[in-house]
């Protein structure tokens, strides 16, 4: 009865190789997409200095002695360019973050390919 065994053991087809999930690769690029959708959030922001900003800046004549008039220090007091650079500072934080991410993650898939071709 043993060798019956075993000649059925030998006939038998090798099993199918099982199809790989890739949850590495769909991940990875979820993360991506969101980051970008992040960046563009950050950029297409209607972002400049508010009405209230400039009225608190050059509201009460406050503009006399730099301005000839107050749409001249609106358009000069550096309030408007004061959130062009803070919205420079959110992007390249924003960038740095993304790098940082991607090469987390790219040593962790290193050392995950890495472990499995040492196990086979």
């Amino acid at each position: 009865m043993a060798e019956v065994l075993t000649t059925e053991a030998q006939n038998a087809p090798a099993p199918k190789p099982r199809k790989r999930r890739r949850v590495f690769m769909w991940t990875f690029l979820a993360i991506q997409a969101a980051f970008v959708a992040w960046m563009l959030s950050v950029v297409f922001a209607s972002t400049g200095a508010s009405p209230a900003d400039i009225a608190q800046t050059c509201g009460n004549h406050a503009w006399y002695p730099l301005w000839k008039s107050y749409s001249d220090c609106a358009a000069h007091s550096g309030v408007v360019a004061a959130h062009d650079v803070a919205k420079g500072l959110a992007l390249t934080m924003q960038i740095g973050l993304w790098v940082a991410v991607d090469v987390i993650l790219g040593i962790g898939r290193l050392v995950v390919v890495f472990a499995r071709r040492r196990n086979a």
